[in-house]
């Protein structure tokens, strides 16, 4: 015990010797009574600003480090130099000043263990954070607020998972968006279109709508800012969006469309703290809309995001009844395209903590989100889960690894369609401001060193050598997915038209989302994730429909795939390829698959009752002529009896087979073959 003593006394004389003895901020300990008047007006100052509270330390900054120019060894000045730090762009410059705090006065302050804990924490010198925070447990054990002990727990907890995250970094690059989108001020919560054509965000910014500062976080109102893609790659310099979106309150963007059409909006103006949305026509940005009394509450709901359909939203709430503090819920569209009642996620995903910036990758099944709980090295990190549609259950959290994640909050993170590409805001002394966006590029893993077998077959027995060869890096896993993108036009007059993109599962005989293309650009996007044979309609009224047919199977690899599409006038000559009309093989039975096919073209007949048409069968080159034009002509009449089955007269059809005898391509080669092997319709009279 005396020992122990004596090591403890040792050791706060060295380090008085090391640091000095504290300094009051009294005249009698200075010569220099003018500096020491300006150095006691500075102090004063910080002082003001900081008894204001946390949103004011950034403020108070300024003023105590003239202060600690002139007295560098006051041990209250020091401590609020360290908690001010903690609340600024700057925290790892923290550190050193609750170290000399607490080494020129160990009693300066009860909660100095906990400061002490997260600056050596931020720093990621884990075991000195866990020592920091032992200590301030044994203050929280007497604390009869339940969460304050389970808190110091969970950053003890956070400290060991960092020590094991950081011994596996992930090959990433890490790239600042660069001064187009980032600024002097705070940029955050990104968010970007599937084919990154897109980016959204939310800043504070003196020019924001309204120009007012938040009196209660000392901080410019949101606003959200929108910038494109171009030519070279690099951002258009972003602007913030109208004042129909953009209100003289906070406006922070929280999800975007995967093409870029639709994006939901919270407004901290409504309740609690609300979200919208907001849609693209043409060049406006519509007004935002509430997303409906199921998702908005009395409570705070502060993020959201779109599934790839657009049929399911899921969202951050506090509501009560939760797993702990702020919960991901989950909302799907009715039958009348409302959103019904949410559902929470369960303990799976959700936490006692705090969970927070929900997104769905277009892949529609991978759920990524911030978190507080589960292994996060600090703060809140960056996870992933994935849904397992045949159980509908979730998959157990998977931290999305360091350097993505750090010590520090990682929050608000999207992914790119292909995988390659993630979005974020973080915190970093060479970045443009306070908070910057920044892109990752993920390398993916190398392969791990092999051994040269040919050197060892050639050496000897008593001295083998090895040889160690480098591998080529290996891929990364990109996502499942495809996504189909284009231009859809006018055949004649190539002018963007405003169409209807329907999605069917084929297999389900079932639409399972709507989209419309933009009316002033054509453009349109879907993403489209494996595992479903997809039958693509596009629609409008006066024109033909445009059919496309996309199998995917579950190990399909990510492609983006570009169909510009032109709609035909409903006119004589017209001829349309049906390709979502399916035929058992060698045969000229329809299989189920067909049906929407089928129906849509039902739907064109009796929409337009004077319509006479051809249904015409084709094929490729393989197997006699003969056989080919029977076989056609057999496939043809089939979509032909399905058709006066269904009510259309029979005086309007006719069909006729036409064997191999019109290739549309090469059969020369199976992409080609496929193509030939088809059936269309031609308008003959109307």
């Amino acid at each position: 015990m005396k020992l122990h003593i004596l090591i403890t006394v040792l050791l706060l004389i060295s380090g008085s010797f090391l640091y000095g003895q504290n300094v009051d901020f009294d005249k009698k300990n200075f010569e220099d009574k003018e500096g020491f008047k300006v150095a006691k007006n500075n102090l004063e100052e910080g002082d003001k600003l900081y008894e204001q509270g946390a949103v004011f330390y950034k403020d108070a900054l300024p003023f105590y480090q003239k202060a600690q120019e002139f007295n560098p060894n006051n041990a209250d000045l020091n401590y609020k130099l360290g908690k001010c730090y903690l609340q600024s762009a700057f925290k790892t410059n923290a550190l050193k000043h609750l170290e000399k705090a607490v080494t020129l006065n160990p009693e300066i302050d009860i909660e100095a263990q906990y400061y002490l804990g997260v600056a050596y924490h931020i720093a990621m010198d884990w075991d000195k954070a866990i020592a920091a925070y032992s200590n301030y447990q044994k203050v929280t054990l007497s604390n009869p607020d339940p969460l304050a002990n389970l808190e110091m727990q969970n950053r003890i907890s956070q400290c060991m998972n960092g020590k094991e995250l950081v011994k596996k970094p992930l090959r990433v690059f890490i790239d600042n968006l660069g001064k187009n989108i980032n600024t002097e001020y705070n940029e955050y919560g990104a968010v970007v279109s599937a084919d990154e054509s897109v980016l959204l965000f939310t800043a504070r910014q003196p020019n924001s709508t309204g120009g007012g500062i938040d009196p209660g976080l000392n901080e410019n109102f949101e606003d959200i800012y929108i910038a494109n893609k171009q030519p070279d790659g690099q951002w258009s310099k972003a602007v913030n969006l109208p004042k129909q979106v953009n209100s003289a309150d906070h406006d922070a963007v929280s999800a975007i469309s995967a093409d870029g059409q639709r994006f939901i909006i919270y407004l901290g103006s409504s309740n609690a703290g609300d979200l919208f949305e907001s849609v693209l026509t043409g060049n406006e940005w519509s007004k935002p809309e509430s997303l409906g009394k199921n998702i908005n509450s009395k409570y705070h709901e502060p993020s959201a995001c779109y599934s790839p359909d657009g049929n399911t939203i899921y969202f951050v709430s506090d509501m009560p009844g939760g797993q702990g503090q702020h919960d991901i819920y989950v909302s799907k569209k009715d039958d009348k395209g409302r959103w019904a009642e949410a559902v929470n996620l369960g303990k799976t995903i959700n936490t006692v903590f705090n969970e927070e910036g929900v997104f769905m990758h277009p892949d529609g099944k991978t759920l990524y989100f911030s978190s507080e709980g589960h292994k996060s090295m600090g703060g809140f990190d960056i996870f992933k889960t994935v849904l397992d549609p045949a159980t509908n259950t979730w998959s157990a959290p998977e931290n999305v690894g360091y350097p993505v994640n750090t010590a520090d909050d990682d929050v608000f993170f999207v992914l790119s369609a292909n995988g390659r590409h993630g979005y974020y805001m973080s915190l970093s002394a060479d970045g443009f401001g306070r908070r910057d966006l920044y892109m990752i590029t993920f390398l993916g893993a190398e392969k791990p060193m092999v051994q040269n077998n040919e050197d060892n077959l050639i050496a000897s027995h008593t001295a083998p050598v090895k040889e160690q060869v480098k591998a080529e890096v290996v891929a990364i896993k990109e996502a499942q997915l495809t996504i189909l993108k284009g231009v859809i036009t006018d055949a004649l007059t190539q002018k963007p038209l405003e169409a209807t993109i329907e999605i069917v599962d084929n297999q389900m005989n079932q639409v399972i989302a709507s989209f419309t293309s933009n009316s002033a650009t054509g453009k349109y996007l879907v993403s489209l994730p494996a595992g479903k044979n997809y039958g693509i309609a596009v629609k409008k009224e006066g024109y033909l429909f445009h059919s496309e047919n996309f199998d995917i199977p579950n190990t399909s690899a990510f492609q983006q795939v570009t169909k510009d599409v032109e709609l035909k006038n409903i006119a004589v000559g017209s001829k349309i390829v049906l390709k979502n009309i399916f035929f058992d093989f060698d045969k000229a039975t329809l299989r189920s698959e067909s049906t929407n096919e089928l129906q849509r073209l039902t739907k064109l007949l009796t929409d337009v009752p004077t319509l006479k048409i051809e249904i015409s069968g084709h094929t490729d080159s393989k197997g006699a002529n003969d056989y080919n034009k029977t076989l056609s002509d057999n496939r043809a009449k089939a979509v032909v009896d399905y058709l006066i089955k269904a009510g259309i007269a029979s005086n309007r059809l006719v069909y006729k087979g036409y064997g191999e005898e019109q290739p549309i391509s090469t059969n020369e080669t199976e992409e080609g073959r496929q193509l030939n092997r088809r059936t269309e319709f031609k308008i003959l009279s109307m």
